[in-house]
């Protein structure tokens, strides 16, 4: 899983018909200090975020697919959940 934040969304004219009626999102992985990391990613979207929203995303296929309920998806990411609120603990790795 990783950290992101949603930058755009995607508009698909044709796409598998598994992913139909399903939002597209770009998501901007994140560093725990809230600074880029890495390149923008391609992710469904499970939960109705929209640009701007903080965001936990599924890394691995099986639990893409899950969790925006298309099995047997060709899916890679999927954004699962919203961001609060991140507590690092001093000391703790």
């Amino acid at each position: 899983m990783l950290i992101g934040r949603v930058v755009g969304e995607l508009i698909a004219t044709q796409k598998h018909p598994s992913h139909e009626g399903c939002k597209v999102l770009l998501v901007q992985p994140l560093n725990l200090d809230g600074t880029d990391r890495g390149d923008a990613v391609v992710a469904l979207d499970a939960v109705d975020a929209g640009i701007g929203d903080r965001v936990l995303v599924a890394t691995e296929g099986f639990s893409a697919m899950t969790a925006v309920e298309r099995p047997q998806s060709p899916i890679d990411m999927a954004v699962i959940g919203f961001i609060d609120h991140i507590e690092l603990i001093p000391g703790v790795s």
